[in-house]
């Protein structure tokens, strides 16, 4: 027996004008063949898949095609896109025959003149497989098309937000093939299409009080039943201008069509009943770091969810830092950038020298402003971690040359490349303790809140401008359908599925 295993995960943001290209890919990490079945062995969905096929009885030979990664960012170019297709139809190709096909996708990326990527890879991927099986994983903020559900034996969706089971939705996707090949499962989908958008500030499914969390419990709750196979929400990522946004509901059972419709239905009216529950509580700017000045004791988060780099922000804005700047702060107040240029320019003012430089409002010229700031370049480092939590399960990052310059305890954390943002392990390997910190600046909407939550003494979500705003409506979409909320009031939604 023989599975393919492969993936393409990038999450785009088409606010950012920063094109996705080849090279973003190249300085992720594109493996080929028994590469990636080597390097990704015990690594997020992929690894999820190989160590859980490794678990059969059966033994089945894993067949690496291609993993083509970049991190979220702006949209994919047509040229780009041309060559992930090229690469994975060739990668596929070169692999068959096989008996079952594994695929790790995001399910929101986005090219010029190709809104659904991950609906057109899967329709190359059904011509080349005919009735071979495919299985596919996707992001919890995965934009699903008909077209996705179409192509596809089964998708199975992250039950997390902040996304904690990567490598568990992995496993999911795999025990899904085995009941298909082993015990002749045959997946009956129910899908259904919500005109809605969920806020990502309040969609966590770890918190209680999040109407996710009772959510996620119920799909969870469904997947435990024997004829269901898998079952999913996506609440989409927000910052897509195209066509066919949507939150989705996904329902897979063993030819139980009445199950997966009664079932998709129901999860489906829960959410869109719902809906005003993950308008999202912002703090004016101001005022979260007035109320981080004066808490005294412990750690404050302020998320910076406007330019988060998780959410395909630039990662350059500077509203954050000029607020804090204008306090003495007692312990560090972590502040990440990314500025590859002002790197460049503390690499050659050296450790301890002095810097006069611009920074912010070049990645993004329309939300961003650029300060000027005199600071002491602290350290230079490379900014190479691994990460294990929100997004990922022993993932590898390098952002590249990085510096920290301070001015005070306003510490900047300067990065060549995006990223984690968020990471304790980022801010670690710059030499801080991100825990002993006054105030972290955490680039991401929701994920930082699975490794600071318990060990912060306040977080607040601020209101400043940015590529990844957590009030997107007021910003201007042309492309979306209509009507849709939280930009059209709508009152009455009817499912579709019987």
């Amino acid at each position: 027996m023989r599975i393919a295993i492969g993936q393409l995960w990038q999450e785009t943001n088409t606010f950012n004008p920063l094109p996705t290209t080849r090279e973003s890919f190249n300085q992720f990490g594109v493996l080929r063949g028994g590469q990636l079945v080597e390097q990704m062995a015990d690594t997020n969905e992929l690894g999820g898949f190989i160590q859980s096929l490794r678990a059969w009885p059966e033994r089945p030979e894993i067949v690496g095609t291609v993993r083509l990664p970049a991190w979220p960012s702006g949209a994919v170019t047509v040229d780009t896109f041309d060559w992930l297709l090229a690469e994975f139809v060739e990668s596929l190709q070169r692999a068959m025959p096989v008996d079952g096909i594994l695929l790790a996708l995001h399910g929101a990326m986005v090219a010029d003149r190709h809104p659904d990527i991950e609906g057109e890879l899967l329709a190359a991927a059904r011509r080349i497989a005919g009735r071979t099986p495919i299985v596919a994983t996707l992001d919890l903020h995965a934009n699903i098309t008909r077209a996705m559900v179409d192509h596809a034996d089964a998708l199975v969706l992250f039950h997390t937000a902040p996304h904690i089971d990567v490598f568990e939705t992995g496993q999911r996707g795999a025990r899904l093939l085995r009941r298909m090949l082993i015990d002749g499962a045959k997946p009956t989908t129910a899908f259904e299409k919500l005109p809605m958008v969920a806020p990502a500030e309040r969609a966590n499914t770890q918190d209680p009080a999040s109407v996710s969390y009772g959510l996620r419990e119920r799909l969870q709750a469904l997947e435990r039943q024997s004829e269901v196979l898998a079952a999913g929400l996506a609440t989409v990522q927000p910052w897509l201008d195209i066509p066919e946004l949507g939150s989705s509901v996904v329902v897979v059972t063993d030819n139980r069509p009445d199950l997966a419709g009664t079932a998709c239905r129901q999860v489906a009216t829960e959410l869109w009943r719902r809906r005003r529950d993950y308008l999202p509580e912002l703090t004016p700017l101001a005022e979260a770091v007035a109320a981080a000045r004066r808490e005294t004791s412990g750690l404050v988060v302020l998320s910076d969810s406007a330019d988060s780099t998780t959410s395909g922000a630039p990662g350059d804005s500077t509203w954050v830092l000029a607020e804090l700047l204008k306090y003495d702060w007692p312990r560090p107040a972590l502040v990440p950038l990314v500025s590859p240029q002002v790197v460049e320019a503390a690499a050659k003012a050296g450790m301890g020298g002095m810097l006069k430089t611009s920074l912010g409002g070049v990645r993004d010229r329309r939300f961003s402003r650029p300060i000027d700031i005199e600071a002491t370049v602290e350290r230079l480092f490379d900014a190479r971690f691994t990460i294990s939590g929100h997004l990922a399960r022993n993932l590898a990052v390098d952002l590249g040359r990085s510096a920290v310059l301070r001015r005070g305890n306003v510490c900047m954390l300067l990065t060549s490349q995006s990223g984690p943002h968020f990471a304790p392990e980022f801010f670690q390997a710059a030499g801080f303790d991100p825990f002993a910190a006054s105030v972290l600046v955490a680039k991401s909407p929701c994920g930082f809140r699975a490794a600071y939550q318990s060990r912060a003494a306040k977080i607040m979500v601020v209101q400043a401008p940015g590529c990844a705003p957590a009030d997107f409506w007021k910003y201007d979409y042309r492309n979306i359908p209509r009507p849709l909320w939280p930009w059209d009031e709508m009152e009455r939604w009817q499912p579709s599925t019987g």
